[in-house]
């Protein structure tokens, strides 16, 4: 079964409630998931049995797979440490505090992303499927070409991708055809449904 991965048209769209929803849905059914988000950005980490680091929400898609918390499952963890400064953790463990724009413009995201795809082929060859989580927007064009957690991912992944939107934000439907318009051609080839969150509950479009 190919990954999943629930990516958003903008932050705070519900990816990460949808994909647990989805992790204990998928256990209940009788597969084997796992969560798996390669960057994210949390000031409050979850400590793992071994002492190390990830993203609490990642942790809470462990718990509903019924899994034990893995540094796999959140490979690249950034800790805001000043208004412009965050503490780069990797797998599990600090590496220093990097500003915003040498984050984004220095030369060690290829690394990470890197490391990033270690980190899910290690998941990928012990659960089915797992279940991705994407940040943000995807249509970002002043950053896309730097990302390691949207459809960068997805592709290295071969992931089956859903994008979502929360209609209480207003716009839902410009932004869902605008996000997907400034996609390139092999992103929109991995597009496989829409979710509109908050419509009366949710529903799927396929």
């Amino acid at each position: 079964m190919r990954p999943i991965m629930l990516v958003g048209t903008s932050s705070d769209v519900g990816k990460s409630w949808i994909t647990t929803g989805i992790c204990r849905w998928l256990k209940n059914k009788g597969f084997t998931p796992a969560p798996f988000k390669a960057q994210n950005m949390s000031l409050n980490s979850f400590a793992t049995f071994d002492g190390l680091e990830i993203g609490r929400a990642q942790a809470v898609q462990a718990e509903a797979c019924k899994l034990a918390v893995m540094v796999e499952m959140n490979p690249v963890l950034l800790k805001p440490s000043s208004v412009n400064k965050s503490q780069v953790v990797l797998h599990g463990k600090p590496i220093g505090d990097q500003t915003a724009r040498d984050y984004f413009l220095g030369e060690n995201k290829k690394h990470l992303f890197l490391e990033a795809q270690k980190a899910f082929q290690k998941l990928s060859s012990q659960f089915t499927p797992v279940v991705m989580e994407g940040a943000g927007s995807i249509s970002e064009l002043n950053l896309k070409h730097r990302d390691i957690v949207n459809m960068r991912m997805a592709k290295a992944a071969n992931a089956c991708v859903y994008l979502i939107a929360d209609i209480d934000k207003g716009g839902v439907f410009g932004s869902v055809y605008g996000t997907i318009a400034l996609l390139e051609e092999w992103e929109k080839a991995l597009l496989k449904g829409i979710i509109i969150n908050k419509f009366r509950g949710m529903q799927v479009y396929l």
